[in-house]
Order: structure tokens, then C-alpha cells, then sequence
């Protein structure tokens, strides 16, 4: 006999739909998967006969065939054990025929016939078409987010079976956590002084601007960058329901209620590898710069970074989506983050200054690992130098991350009115229409292309920024000449980093 029921494997972050046929026959008693299955889809076996067996059902000693369709697709996780399970019961006569009509499922079985979450939960049940989805009582709550009703929470691989023979009800599905509220992220009013740094982090954080902060050791990049994403909005619900998805997908905790509705953070260490960034592996999993998006990623000790790795993130600064080729298939994965970096100006972190240890040849090759393209898609290069004692020593704060964030909210809520996400967004038709340039702004920015400070790409950046500027200042509608020179100060660049 075969039956047929619906499921669905991960493939990047996209769930794609797999039919799941099992054929029992006679002949001498084997399991076989075929359809482009990982070792993981091959270990079915053992667990499926395990979950059968402790839930009191029939293992049936006869030849199985268990086909995962369609064949071109890989296959890889335990997320199709249950639709096996199910589809080994109707095949094997223990179930009707009728009874998986209409029927979707995702879930691990533990040996014990338990159903377990899954990784990729939400793009899994997104992607399939059934009337009714049974799914792991633990991913309830993401179920819940894109089918609503049509998901039915189960326990154990016992109660799925009592159900559609007809003995009892669907159980009712778990209460649906409450968001634990806003993310307590480290406030800005704990910064003292570097008044121009707080400033240039602000820019950053209303106008999504890509920011790289240069100084010694001590000066306080890392704790102004780590300040960022508390100036962020929250998430959109298109924002949210993505990037929950794409955390999903990475095998990221979710928030209780399974919705992520704050920006993330990332920070990966300066050894992550090329695939750990970017995305890769043989399930396409996402990378550092997806699970970032919509929020901030941020690059600590950037000069430690591998050149091959950094280069390697300059279609996503540029076009917010990655697009990961290998030899079993190419994705594109969002990558729409705010990328924060912080650097020492040379091994040592002196600058060249006094005390400074390192060769001329040495500060060269340091500075040489950030290429020019790399460093030409960074809207602001800030200096930040060591904090005046004074300002340490002082009991007085300066402005707390909400009040920031209120401007920072402002600011976007314009970007919005203009059709775009941030000010970063905007085109060069945009910037004409929303940001024309005063005579003598222009001419600012004309002798900035003479002089070889600015490329076309830097243009259009430093008009983003300036944009940005006046809409936090008054929200006028012409660039000034100040500030066209405040967003061009915003992009100073540090010895042998060409523009």
C-alpha cells in the first residue's frame, strides 16, 4: 500500500515543500530513503521504529520504501520524521487511507514517541499547503504567526495516532507566551563625554549609515557601538515576521511568543570564517550578516578580520541581500543591517603617535587589510580619542538612549514618508528630489571630487548623510553648506584608507 502526506525541509532560509510517499510491500524486511536524503533523513529509520514502537503501534516487518519528493531537492534534518511515521501508519493499514486528507506535518521523534521542535520551524510550516498542519506542541507559538487555526499542537506521535483513528479530539494548543517587553540594552547616558562620537553614532543609528569607529585602546569604541541598536525603532510586522524567519532558520533562540520584534545584535569574533559570515555550509545555512538584518552588526578588532572575509561583505553593504552559490545550489539570503566597526590605527593602537611601537611598514600592512572598495561603502569613518579625565571623573550624564531614540524615530518615520527604510535607502532620483544641494553646498562637495577626497559612490553617501543631518537639526528640505562639511567631516579617513 503507499500514502502520501505533506512536509516541508529547510533549504537557506526558505522552507520548501516535500511530498513524503511510503510503499509497504512484501519481500525481505528493509528501510530505504530515497529522494536526496542527508545522513540525518537516513536515520529516520531507527527513530521512527523506536517512536512506533514505545507508542504501543506496529512496526511492520515487511520491505518499506520511503520516497522524499521531489527528488532534486535536498533533504536534510529530523524536522520529517513524524510525516514518515504517519505515512509508515497508513501504509502499513494502521490508519485510513482518508485519514491524512488534507494532512501537513513537521517534527523529530524522540525514541520514546515524543515530537520535538525543529530548526526552521516557521519557514517550514510557512511552506506548506494543507488544511490542518500537526506540529511539535514547542513550536506552537511560530506556528502560530503564519497558519493561525490550521496548526495543531501535539505531544507525542500517540496523540496524532488517536486522532485520526477517530478516538478523540485534537489537544488544545498551548498558551502562546507574552513577550517578555522590551530588551534591556546598555544606555548611552553611561558613555562620559566624546560628545563628537555620540553624535556620529546617532547619524548612524536615524539614517542607517555604516560606521567605523578608529582610536587607541580604551577610548570607548566598544562601548558606543554596543549602544546602537538601543537607539533602533522597533520592527515593522513585515520586518519582524523576516527577520524571525531568518532566526528560525539559523537555529537562533526566539523571544517568548516566538516573534522577534526588536532589532538585532551581532557580534562575531574576528576568527569567524568566510561561511560563518556570509552563509553557506551544505544547508545554506545564514550567515552572521543575515541573522544581523534589520538590525546591527558589529565588527570588534576589525583589522583582525580576514581581508578575504570583509571583501566578501561588500555586496551586502551594498545591495542588502547575499547571494550564496555552491556546488549543490545557490540563495539569496536579506541581509539589510547597519554594520558598526571598531578598529585600533595600528597594531599597538598609539596611531604613530608617541609611544607608538609599531614600523612604518607595520602600520601599513595593518591599515592595507581593509581594502578601498570595503572602506568606500562606510558612510562614517570617526575618530575617537581618548576621553578628557574630567569627563570620566564627572557625576553628570549625558542624554539617556531614550531620548536618542526618539529623534532616531523621527528621523526614520521621514526616511518612511519618502518610500524608504532609512536615508541610506535613497536613490540618486531620491536624493535629487528630497535632498537638493544649496550653490554653495554643491560646490563643496564638487571640490571634494576634484580633490580626489570623494568617489561617485561617496557622493551619493555623503548626500544620504547630510540628509540625515538636517532632518535631525529641523527636517528642512535643502542641504546647507554645513552640512554638506558636517557629513563630510563624518567621513574622514584614517592614513592610507583612500576614499
Amino acid at each position: 500500500m503507499i500514502a502520501t502526506i505533506h512536509s516541508a525541509t529547510l533549504y537557506g532560509v526558505w522552507g520548501h515543500p516535500v511530498s513524503v510517499e511510503v510503499h509497504v510491500s512484501n519481500g525481505l524486511p528493509t528501510f530505504t530513503v530515497v529522494g536526496h536524503p542527508d545522513t540525518s533523513c537516513k536515520e529516520a529509520r531507527d527513530r521512527v521504529r523506536a517512536a512506533l514502537l514505545s507508542s504501543e503501534l506496529e512496526w511492520p516487518m515487511q520491505r518499506i520504501t520511503v520516497n522524499l519528493a521531489p527528488s532534486d531537492v535536498p533533504k536534510a534534518g529530523a524536522g520529517l520524521d513524524l510525516s514518515i511515521a504517519l505515512g509508515l501508519l497508513v501504509a502499513s493499514g494502521q490508519l485510513t487511507p482518508e485519514s491524512l486528507k488534507g494532512i501537513g506535518a513537521i517534527g523529530e521523534l524522540g525514541l520514546d514517541g515524543s515530537v520535538r521542535a525543529v530548526q526552521g520551524a516557521l519557514p517550514l510550516i510557512d511552506a506548506i499547503d494543507a488544511r490542518e498542519i500537526v506540529v511539535p506542541a514547542d513550536d506552537y507559538s511560530v506556528a502560530d504567526l503564519v497558519k493561525g487555526s490550521r496548526a495543531r499542537p501535539v505531544r507525542t506521535l500517540r496523540e496524532v495516532y488517536d486522532v485520526l483513528s477517530g478516538t478523540s479530539a485534537w489537544p488544545d494548543p498551548p498558551p502562546v507566551p507574552v513577550s517578555g517587553g522590551a530588551i534591556a540594552h546598555p544606555d548611552l547616558a553611561e558613555v562620559s563625554g566624546q560628545p563628537f562620537a555620540r553624535w556620529a553614532i546617532e547619524v548612524a543609528a536615524a539614517g542607517g549609515h555604516h560606521m567605523l569607529l578608529v582610536g587607541p585602546p580604551g577610548a570607548g569604541k566598544t562601548m558606543l557601538a554596543r549602544r546602537v541598536v538601543g537607539l533602533l525603532p522597533e520592527l515593522s510586522s513585515d520586518a519582524a515576521l523576516e527577520v524571525t524567519r531568518v532566526h528560525s532558520a539559523a537555529g537562533l533562540g526566539l523571544p517568548p511568543g516566538g516573534l522577534v520584534t526588536r532589532a538585532p545584535m551581532r557580534s562575531p569574533h574576528h576568527s569567524a570564517s568566510m561561511a560563518a559570515i556570509v552563509g553557506g555550509t551544505s544547508r545554506m545555512r545564514p550567515g552572521e550578516v543575515s541573522c544581523a538584518t534589520e538590525g546591527v552588526l558589529f565588527l570588534d578588532e576589525l583589522g583582525e578580520f580576514a581581508p578575504s572575509v570583509l571583501d566578501a561583505m561588500r555586496q551586502p553593504l551594498e545591495e542588502g541581500v547575499v547571494r550564496v552559490a555552491r556546488a549543490n545550489g545557490t540563495i539569496e539570503h536579506p541581509a539589510r543591517f547597519l554594520l558598526v566597526a571598531a578598529m585600533n590605527p595600528c597594531p599597538c593602537g598609539a596611531g604613530g603617535g608617541a609611544g607608538c611601537r609599531c614600523a612604518p611598514h607595520a602600520v601599513a600592512r595593518y591599515q592595507r587589510r581593509l581594502s578601498g572598495p570595503f572602506v568606500d561603502r562606510l558612510d562614517l569613518v570617526v575618530h575617537v580619542d581618548r576621553p578628557d579625565p574630567a569627563d570620566l571623573i564627572s557625576v553628570a550624564s549625558g542624554e539617556s538612549s531614550v531620548e536618542v531614540a526618539e529623534r532616531v524615530s523621527k528621523v526614520r518615520s521621514l526616511a518612511n514618508s519618502r518610500g524608504v527604510n532609512s536615508n541610506s535607502d535613497l536613490s540618486d532620483a531620491d536624493l535629487e528630489k528630497h535632498a537638493p544641494l544649496s550653490s554653495k553646498a554643491r560646490d563643496v562637495l564638487r571640490q571634494a571630487l576634484v580633490d580626489g577626497r570623494l568617489s561617485a559612490r561617496g557622493l551619493r553617501r555623503v548626500r544620504a548623510v547630510a540628509r540625515t543631518i538636517r532632518d535631525l537639526d529641523d527636517a528642512g528640505t535643502q542641504i546647507r553648506t554645513e552640512d554638506a562639511l558636517a557629513a563630510l567631516s563624518l567621513r574622514s579617513r584614517p592614513t592610507r584608507l583612500a576614499a
